[in-house]
């Protein structure tokens, strides 16, 4: 199948028929062998019609809709704005916060990406509303970043975040009705950082870090723990 114009590998039973989740969500990878996993939603995966895929030479020929030819993969777009991760030598943090209902249990994800070193965060915070869990995984992304730059807080660091309430009431002067105590804690928290940025990124969209997180976050949930 193709997800974004790429041949993916999705999984299906014994029919050929695509397997998803309850919430509708397909298990996806971009290589057969890749460890890491992607759950799109499987209205946006196509059938592979065989245009734009790889040679067949470079590529093995599929076989059943569990295998489908792979295709070698772009790097993943940041909204066409923003830079690949570390590539300037920032930390680059990537948040997310789940919720089962809203309000309801809540779990959060984080990727900390500080050159070669790599720390996942997957946390349960009880119940809650979505907003909670998003600037929750946010502050927690923040007490990774106290650990990594010590006592350099001059160091560039950027934050993505697929919610843009998060990014509008701690960067943009939105006024919130909800949640103030949490949000001028993050607040002063970030005015330690003068380097740091927040970038929006499309959620459910396919960037690997933003969908990692997603997993954390969900993860947490689904342990309570």
């Amino acid at each position: 199948m193709r997800f974004k114009g790429e041949v993916v590998w999705v999984r299906a039973d014994d029919t050929g028929a695509l397997v998803t989740d309850g919430s509708g969500r397909a298990e996806m990878k971009y290589r057969e062998t890749d460890d890491k996993s992607y759950r799109p939603f499987a209205g946006n995966l196509s059938p592979d019609d065989g245009v734009g895929a790889a040679p067949a030479a470079s590529r093995p020929a599929a076989t059943t809709a569990r295998r489908p030819a792979t295709a070698t993969r772009k790097p993943p777009a940041f909204n066409g704005t923003a830079p690949s991760p570390s590539a300037d030598g920032a930390l680059d943090l990537w948040t997310d916060g789940a919720c089962s209902g809203n309000p309801g249990p809540m779990g959060i994800g984080v990727v900390a990406i500080d050159g070669a070193k790599r720390r996942e965060v997957s946390e349960y915070l009880g119940v809650g509303t979505n907003n909670i869990a998003e600037l929750t995984a946010i502050e927690r992304a923040l007490d990774t970043a106290d650990t990594a730059t010590g006592t350099d807080r001059g160091r560039r660091m950027r934050i993505y975040t697929d919610s843009a309430y998060s990014i509008g009431v701690l960067s943009k002067g939105w006024k919130a009705k909800a949640n103030q105590e949490l949000i001028a804690r993050i607040k002063r928290r970030l005015a330690a950082y003068p380097n740091i940025e927040f970038v929006k990124v499309s959620g459910h969209a396919g960037i690997p870090e933003n969908e990692r997180c997603d997993v954390l976050a969900r993860e947490a949930v689904e342990r309570r723990a």
